[in-house]
């Protein structure tokens, strides 16, 4: 029996309603190599998604593929539970070397469940442990994951409804930029934090994304992301900053709050930590607040064994030295150009987030679902983002060739000429 069938009558007959990406790209995929994907019929698309940003270094990277078909042929471990592995330990070393002690993070590494809404509910219950408390501060437009606990956190209307509970012991404040310009939302935490009398809760924990992927790129700037961090040491709450979409070198730097000079308690990574898009969360907490007994937060698939394999070429190959970050800046650019055209042909629309982690806000979630639809006819994946659909957002790997990347936008600009009207134009 075939196991690489063009037919998308088992989808729809078998697949739960829940199923999401694939009602945009309705094709079957069979095939991926670094920034394009290829499906059953052939056809090749250029893809600006990534798996959501689980893919920064592409599909199919020749070295962690290599390395990860070693590590089966010799008989590798497969699955290991929490176990000490060779291949958890040579990544634990290379984490370390190349990415905690050259930022000085003395942070210990917990391996959760497989998923960052894993990793996001460990950190929570790392928090408050750590402080006796119960409230999470979180932000408008967040999203943290759709389990219980982080979906408390989650902003999204539509996905908070699907828990069926309430959700409790979160309070949301607005995030940088929420009341527009002039207000200077720090301000408003600052002042319900100080007031005995406003009503909230003494937090365990701030929980933020320094730029919001689902919730629109919004982009904390590096003063307010300064002020929260401090207002969070000053009020005994411990700061969490979910880098799982945001990280990994989507902005530039291996984590998004470098720029900010900050140094989190606690860091959520999910994502891209594999590297080749391999099933992975942890969770970085300093010393004093690795406060988790054995086991209390635990799951059969913490620590995926091939992931780790992966993860160690990942961070070897492209950590090792300034060279992908000096790419993702140029690349930023590039988007930045491509970004602007699409913005010059709609009144009010605006630039969103930072580094390769970039989109335009056309105003409205049916024309940027129009302009997306396009552009997948024509040979590009591309997703939007936002509270109501209206950011055309960009997620290509990070290594995407120069060359690929202006037949994306050549491709997204095109779709948007034909959607709105305008001028085609190539990013350079």
């Amino acid at each position: 029996m075939s196991t690489n069938t063009s037919s998308k009558a088992v989808f729809k007959r078998r697949e739960s309603e829940a199923r999401s990406y694939c009602r945009g790209f309705d094709t079957v995929f069979t095939r991926a190599q670094g920034a394009e994907m290829v499906d059953a019929s052939g056809r090749r698309y250029i893809d600006f998604l990534a798996g959501c940003s689980s893919l920064n270094y592409g599909h199919n990277d020749p070295d962690m593929k290599a390395a990860l078909i070693n590590h089966l042929d010799a008989d590798g471990i497969a699955h290991g539970l929490d176990l000490h592995t060779g291949a958890k330990g040579a990544f634990l070393e290379t984490f370390e070397t190349h990415i905690l002690t050259p930022r000085g993070m003395d942070h210990r590494v917990m391996f959760t469940g497989p998923t960052g809404a894993n990793a996001v509910e460990a950190a929570m219950k790392i928090a408050r442990k750590a402080t006796g408390r119960t409230n999470i501060i979180a932000f408008t437009n967040g999203f943290h994951g759709v389990t219980q606990g982080a979906l408390a956190a989650t902003g999204n209307g539509y996905h908070r409804g699907g828990a069926g509970i309430t959700l409790n012991d979160v309070t949301r404040m607005p995030y940088d930029g929420y009341m527009g310009q002039g207000c200077d939302t720090a301000d408003f935490l600052e002042a319900m934090l100080k007031d005995r009398s406003s009503g909230l809760d003494a937090p365990a924990a701030i929980l933020l994304e320094t730029v919001q992927g689902e919730g629109g790129l919004n982009a904390a700037r590096p003063e307010w992301l300064r002020r929260v961090a401090d207002l969070a040491r000053e009020h005994g709450a411990l700061l969490i900053v979910d880098d799982i979409q945001a990280g990994c070198g989507r902005t530039g730097d291996f984590f998004s709050f470098e720029e900010a000079g900050i140094t989190p308690d606690i860091v959520t990574l999910a994502k891209s930590i594999s590297g080749f898009g391999l099933p992975m969360g942890l969770v970085l907490v300093r010393p004093e607040h690795d406060v988790m007994g054995p086991a209390e937060h635990n799951g059969t698939f913490r620590g995926n064994t091939h992931a780790f394999v992966t993860a160690r070429v990942a961070i070897e190959k492209f950590w090792s030295d300034d060279c992908l970050q000096t790419d993702v800046a140029r690349r930023a650019e590039m988007i930045r150009n491509g970004l602007e055209t699409i913005a010059d042909m709609v009144p009010g629309a605006k630039l969103k987030g930072r580094g390769m982690m970039r989109g335009v806000d056309v105003g409205s979630g049916e024309l940027a679902g129009e302009i997306c639809a396009r552009a997948f006819r024509n040979g590009l994946i591309i997703e939007t983002s936002g509270p109501e659909d209206e950011v055309v957002k960009i997620l290509a790997p990070l290594t995407t060739p120069d060359a690929t990347l202006r037949k994306g936008f050549d491709i997204l600009i095109g779709a948007a000429n034909d959607v709105i009207g305008g001028t085609k134009f190539a990013a350079e």
